[in-house]
């Protein structure tokens, strides 16, 4: 081990308790950017927390929730952007939660609360990553690092592609490391090479004027039916998704990604077990389940119509709603898939159907050649012992494109993560080891990135 590498180790290991009440504290502070619950005041708690780890920061104005920049010079030109969000998802249902979401709890070497491990935990791994690496330099880096950090990436991230658009030259870098990353059940650090696009959007049915007593459903129609029935034109029972033109841009799996799909261990029997399922979808197994992330898919996110409460109250719905997201995959484009759908619907016998553009992601690639991503992989070994696992393309989504296109530059995704981590869901938490690898693991990407 390089005595850099020591050093570094040696300082996460001393202040790793004080890391993990930081990320605790920033946790505490509610921000969902779904229902704009806390988010303006969590933005100035993370300029502050930025500017205690030694950046000069900036907080821009969107239509949305603030951007802030934090940035520290090196003994480099060279500069590596780290982008991360301060939002989170709405933690409900609250009942599933052990404890409560917004107090964070230390129990069983992990911190649980919601944004411990998106994104709060990954932010504060990041910073610590950058005090380490300084602290092993005599308290200069060895490059320069920029923050860029927002507050709408849960809600599709509508202002950040302008943001960096108008702010190029302020963002000007040779490389951003990513949001999230981690590791697979097997503890293994993945790579992930690309994301794929996500359109949400909402469906709303209105069929008279208020609820009716269903003693009228011999002649008044449901807005829950009709929903239900624009919802069965989309898919058919084989999961094929039935829009006229939604898979013309999608491409074959190429001679290289199949050469990755096949290096990549399975993890499909601990994903079974994981979600209590027997079969996946289609029956896929082998490459055929490693390649399906490769299609891009209709998800039905949630259904409101009716009474949902206790017993029994006999109405007609007159109102229905429903929200849906469509991953998609390189090449699709979002605005594309929102006026098929649209078409669709119409041509189907569902003009009345109100479609309500809810949000988007582009899909983005990254080449698994870069100098940048055997960097990550070199000094992943390094920390954890084992190989990195290299994925072409994630299940998810985050705006990758809005910076690699404009800024042209290699994304790269080390982090907290773990396959337990609950991202999304109740009970969401970072292992305390896991920061701690995540957070040696970067400092090592800053440590050597301006000899690249």
């Amino acid at each position: 081990m390089s005595n850099h590498n020591q050093l570094i180790d040696d300082h996460v290991r001393k202040n790793l308790d004080a890391y993990i009440a930081e990320t605790a504290r920033l946790c505490a502070q509610p921000s969902v950017s779904a229902r704009s619950e806390g988010t303006r005041e969590c933005a100035p708690l993370v300029a502050e927390i930025l500017r205690a780890h030694g950046l000069d920061v900036q907080s821009f104005d969107t239509p949305g929730n603030p951007i802030l920049v934090g940035r520290a010079r090196g003994k480099s030109a060279r500069t590596l952007l780290f982008y991360n969000h301060y939002d989170v998802q709405p933690p409900e249902p609250l009942e599933l939660w052990t404890t409560p979401p917004y107090q964070p709890t230390v129990r069983d070497g992990a911190l649980y609360a919601r944004g411990s491990k998106d994104d709060k935990g990954e932010l504060i791994a990041r910073l610590a990553a950058v005090d380490a690496a300084r602290s092993a330099h005599n308290g200069e880096l060895p490059c320069g690092v920029t923050f860029v950090v927002e507050g709408e990436e849960e809600i599709g991230s509508p202002h950040i592609a302008e943001f960096v658009q108008t702010h190029k030259e302020l963002l000007k870098s040779d490389c951003a490391i990513w949001e999230e990353g981690g590791m697979d059940s097997e503890g293994r650090p993945v790579i992930s090479l690309g994301r794929r696009g996500v359109l949400g959007v909402e469906l709303e049915v209105k069929t008279i004027s208020r609820d009716a007593h269903s003693g009228s459903a011999h002649i008044l129609p449901s807005a829950a039916w009709r929903l239900v029935w624009a919802l069965a034109s989309l898919k058919d029972r084989a999961e094929n998704i039935l829009i006229p033109g939604f898979y013309d841009a999608v491409k074959p799996v190429s001679a290289l990604d199949a050469k990755i799909i096949a290096a990549r261990p399975s993890d499909e029997e601990h994903t079974k077990q994981e979600y209590s399922v027997k079969e996946f979808l289609r029956g896929v197994t082998g490459d055929a389940y490693k390649r399906a992330v490769f299609q891009p898919t209709c998800n039905v996110q949630g259904i409101t119509t009716g009474y949902q409460g206790a017993g029994n109250k006999t109405v007609i719905p007159a109102r229905a709603t429903a929200k849906l997201d469509f991953r998609l995959v390189p090449d699709q484009d979002p605005r594309d898939i929102f006026e098929k759908l649209k078409q669709h619907l119409a041509r189907a016998g569902f003009a009345d159907v109100d479609v309500k553009w809810n949000g988007a992601m582009w899909p983005s690639r990254q080449d698994s050649n870069d100098p940048s991503v055997k960097l990550h992989a070199r000094t992943a070994r390094e920390v954890y012992g084992k190989d990195a696992v290299m994925i072409p393309i994630g299940g998810g989504s985050s705006p990758v494109y809005a910076f690699a296109g404009p800024l042209n530059i290699p994304v790269i995704s080390p982090g907290v993560g773990y396959d337990g981590s609950r991202t999304h869901s109740p009970n969401e938490n970072v292992r305390l080891e896991d920061f701690y690898n995540a957070a040696r693991h970067i400092a090592r990407i800053v440590n050597e990135f301006a000899n690249l």
